[in-house]
């Protein structure tokens, strides 16, 4: 049975190099694995409870909160920003959080991060799982996907080094599994 998972890449610049882990995804994930990139996030204006309660969401919200409400799982590929989440992921998150029919309650959701530095973007991880875990997103949590390093191990801008891969694909069997033992009934 194909599991539709919505792919968020936390990062909004061109040549990402979490946007190229996200890229490779397709290559690399099991053939009941259907993955399929959400819709952008990089309009959405500022959280305002007062821009929200006067005019509802914006369009460009509804689209990007269906696409997970649809969808069997998440996976947000994302770099780190002044060692946490990216300013516009955590706004399209606070916004859809806000929403009365909460797209992340009970979706299972994986974490990626990539950076050129040592660590990964690993706290940017830490901080996001709280986030999620604060509106009752259901997370996998191993194994992580940190990719250190990130432009030793791209060519040509993909995703170019096979013991990543080989993680990457070990990741996304699971989640697979993990999505089918916790989906519901």
């Amino acid at each position: 049975m194909a599991l539709n998972v919505v792919v968020i890449c936390g990062s909004l610049r061109k040549g990402s190099y979490n946007r190229m882990v996200a890229n490779a995804l397709p290559g690399l994930a099991p053939p009941e694995l259907k993955l399929k990139d959400a819709p952008p996030f990089e309009g959405f204006p500022v959280f305002n409870q007062d821009l929200k309660d006067a005019s509802g969401e914006p369009p460009d919200v509804i689209d990007w909160a269906s696409a997970i409400r649809n969808a069997d799982g998440v996976l947000i590929v994302s770099p780190e920003y002044n060692w946490s989440v990216p300013g516009g992921l955590k706004n399209a998150i606070d916004w859809v959080s806000r929403m009365k029919d909460q797209p992340f309650k009970d979706k299972p959701v994986a974490l990626q991060s990539a950076s050129t530095g040592p660590m990964g973007a690993s706290r940017m991880q830490y901080h996001l799982r709280q986030v999620l875990v604060s509106i009752d997103a259901t997370m996998f949590t191993k194994p992580e996907i940190i990719v250190t390093f990130a432009d030793k191990k791209m060519t040509n801008g993909e995703l170019s080094d096979q013991p990543t891969k080989d993680i990457i694909k070990t990741q996304l069997a699971a989640f697979a599994k993990f999505i089918e033992r916790v989906k519901p009934r």
